[in-house]
């Protein structure tokens, strides 16, 4: 991993704290105010959502610093990125404040532009994800022995996360423009287990790799350690799976 921090980096940091702090401060308004914890209108919702798009934002930009990607292009890319994570825990704010649904809700002009923007930043998130993925393939990643294996499987099962978001939210737009509108609410449920579990891959692999090079293991060992994590992931990834199509 590179050292030298640059500006993008640092403004992607600095986006991810922004948005940790927020899912921690509405943690705290949670606490205070009360209410459900879940359903479609709670205070989980800015609170997961910050946490998660916080972390995932600094942990894509510390493992992309291994990449091969021009430099120039991994910096539109992470900016693109932050705008993004920003927009979309900014939206998802907004509606818990307004105490509505952030997805799927279509019952005024206003709340359907926010579920569309919140839609539209979701495919955005894809294709900028996609890029990194398909780098890390294409060039080994740099790092200790055991990062590039942790990287690439990362990448791969972040992208099941985000085809299982994107799932819900399709169908949940199709229960919805038939009026089905409370079934929409409810039909994410058996998703949800397989995207939370899927999401963070891309932090924890990476980051059992570099404390695996803080020990006095050999290379080959460290890189069976990864591999034993990635297999034990990926089963806990196609068991949240197989949960969801037995619920469904």
């Amino acid at each position: 991993m590179k050292n030298r921090i640059r500006p993008a980096e640092r403004l992607c940091h600095a986006t991810g704290a922004v948005l940790i702090l927020s899912g921690l401060a509405h943690l705290v308004v949670f606490a205070v105010d009360g209410g459900p914890w879940y359903g479609p209108v709670s205070w989980r919702k800015p609170v997961t959502f910050g946490l998660s798009f916080g972390v995932t934002l600094i942990a894509v930009t510390w493992v992309t610093s291994s990449l091969r990607v021009a430099p120039r292009l991994r910096t539109v890319l992470l900016v693109v990125f932050a705008a993004d994570c920003g927009v979309e825990v900014g939206g998802i704010t907004l509606q818990a404040w307004r105490r509505v649904p952030s997805h799927l809700d279509m019952e005024t002009p206003f709340d359907s532009a926010v579920s569309m923007a919140l839609a539209v930043g979701g495919g955005v998130l894809v294709v900028l994800l996609a890029v990194f993925a398909v780098a890390s393939f294409r060039h080994r990643p740099a790092g200790p022995a055991g990062m590039s294996l942790a990287i690439r499987s990362g990448f791969v099962i972040l992208l099941v996360a985000l085809a299982s978001g994107a799932a819900m939210i399709v169908r949940g737009v199709v229960l919805v423009r038939t009026g089905h509108q409370e079934a929409a609410y409810s039909s994410t449920a058996p998703l949800k287990p397989l995207h939370g579990v899927s999401l963070h891959a891309v932090l924890v692999l990476p980051a059992l790799a570099w404390l695996l090079s803080r020990t006095s293991w050999s290379g080959p060992v460290r890189r069976r350690v990864v591999a034993t994590a990635v297999g034990c992931y990926t089963a806990a990834v196609v068991w949240a799976g197989v949960w969801a199509l037995l619920t469904y």
